[in-house]
């Protein structure tokens, strides 16, 4: 297969067609093949991933309007993780297409942050070719099941906010944690707290400390108005709060 066959099929892969194919092609060679370090994929990569970040970055706090730094920033970091970007260039094929020097061994074995720079170098040549709206496109469209799950996996553990979320997105107004009792020494107090909503309070649920209580009194009001689900073994399942 020629040169330019292939770089067709790599853009047939992505969903892109570059002005300047030869963008696409520096971004496919290593360092290993490459006759100087500035003509390998390194410099496409380092801006790939500063753009990538980016368009995660913006993409997240639009999406996630009352999520906190912390929860937007471990959502982005399971998101674009080096494993999860050499997911998808193996997804696309990249490496099937890199070009790479003797001793690099079998494509198929190729190092997780090899191929995950292949991922970041052409999200680079995509915006340079093409700018922003080429490279978010191809970025989202990448990773769109990558972030809902690591949105999901986040909001297993804070169900306060998953709470929040679902009842702006209806409407439904702002909830606010009732306690309704406490047991125990002031050293191993425990707490029984509610989700109240004005029109309508929720069941009481125990725990270790307010703020345990007030999570799992969260997923008890997810569950009573049908947002999550929790199946036979216990697991809970979000329905339409992600």
């Amino acid at each position: 297969m020629s040169e330019a066959i292939e770089l067709e099929v790599i853009e047939q892969r992505i969903g892109y067609r570059f002005n300047d194919q030869t963008l696409l092609a520096q971004g496919l060679v290593h360092a290993s093949i490459a006759t100087s370090r500035v003509a390998s994929n390194e410099r496409l990569e380092f801006l790939g991933d500063a753009i990538l970040g980016a368009i995660v970055c913006e993409h997240l706090y639009r999406r996630f309007p009352i999520e906190l730094e912390g929860e937007l920033t471990k959502i982005k970091s399971n998101a674009v993780s080096r494993r999860v970007c050499a997911e998808v260039a193996v997804d696309l094929g990249l490496a099937d297409a890199v070009q790479l020097g003797k001793g690099m061994g079998d494509r198929t074995t190729l190092p997780q942050s090899l191929l995950a720079a292949l991922f970041e170098s052409v999200v680079g040549a995509i915006y340079l070719d093409g700018g922003i709206e080429p490279a978010r496109v191809f970025v989202l469209c990448s990773l769109e099941s990558r972030i809902d799950e690591s949105a999901r996996l986040g909001h297993q553990q804070n169900f306060k906010s998953v709470l929040q979320q679902s009842l702006q997105r209806k409407d439904l107004g702002t909830p606010a944690y009732i306690v309704l009792d406490e047991k125990g020494p002031d050293h191993a107090k425990c707490f029984e707290i509610c989700v109240d909503l004005g029109q309508r309070r929720f069941k009481g649920c125990w725990g270790m400390s307010k703020k345990s209580a007030e999570q799992l009194a969260a997923l008890e009001a997810l569950i009573e108005l049908g947002f999550a689900e929790r199946n036979d073994q216990g697991e809970v399942r979000l329905v339409h709060a992600a």
